[in-house]
């Protein structure tokens, strides 16, 4: 059994004894990998603070060729998650973890898809901004994660039939057609929505454009919509409900809420 080096982000720990942990890791070069920690909570331990959930580590890994649980030997710290002083932040990378966790196969690497995460995890870590630009900036990892995955919604035009779509009131979305649909192809879907135009055009501009999330000037209205047919699309295509997706919806309720 050879020993490999990687960069992996931690998106799970999970105690497996008093002193050990069972570690999912999001790596850049082998995709995802579950491995033993013998050891981890050891107050003296060849992985010190490494393994502490959204972590960006070197690891040195035992990699099993049966269905068995890699060996994590070792884990050397680069760069930790702080929380901030925005809970919706650590919300958000909690999230982007589920995320790599729902998206991806077991020892499947999709290098695209680890730099786009573990840059949304350095945004976040120790945020000290405006709780707008978090939902933003999730929305806009989420998009980025569809399309590496190949799960991206159609925004431009028809799912369906591909026709180009004018911007004319409000646009059916279809959660089991993958976007869009034209007048036509709406006619007897099922889990359809209606998605208001000012929506459509901030879910077109964050697929779009890398930096959008920071500038795009949107309504707490249009990003509870938005965030409302991002819940609902995962779910649709995962076949459950995100475990973190309710939190970043109800930070946008809360201040419906309390403003009122």
């Amino acid at each position: 059994m050879a020993a490999d080096n990687a960069q992996a982000i931690v998106i799970r720990t999970v105690p497996f004894s008093e002193t050990s942990a069972v570690v999912t890791l999001f790596t850049r070069e082998f995709g995802k990998l579950r491995a033993l920690a013998k050891g981890a909570w050891r107050q003296k331990s060849a992985f010190d603070a490494a393994l502490d959930l959204l972590s960006s580590c070197q690891v040195l890994v035992f990699r099993k060729s049966s269905d068995g649980l890699d060996l994590l030997a070792e884990a050397r710290l680069e760069s930790r998650f702080r929380v901030g002083s925005s809970l919706l932040a650590f919300h958000g990378g909690m999230y982007v973890a589920e995320l790599l966790d729902v998206l991806t196969a077991d020892a499947d690497p999709q290098t695209e898809l680890f730099d786009n995460a573990e840059k949304t995890l350095r945004e976040l870590s120790d945020y000290d901004g405006h709780d707008d630009q978090i939902q933003t900036l999730v929305i806009r990892t989420e998009l980025e994660m569809l399309r590496m995955a190949g799960h991206a919604p159609m925004l431009k035009g028809c799912a369906e039939c591909g026709m180009l779509l004018e911007n004319r009131g409000r646009t059916a979305f279809g959660m089991l057609d993958g976007g869009s649909l034209c007048i036509g192809c709406r006619r007897g879907k099922r889990s359809v929505v209606s998605v208001s135009t000012d929506a459509m055009q901030a879910l077109l501009s964050l697929a779009e454009s890398e930096n959008s999330w920071r500038t795009l000037a949107v309504s707490d209205a249009i990003r509870g919509e938005m965030r409302a047919i991002m819940n609902t699309y995962f779910a649709h295509l995962v076949g459950r409900r995100l475990k973190i997706a309710p939190l970043l919806l109800s930070s946008l309720r809360s201040r419906k809420t309390r403003s009122s």
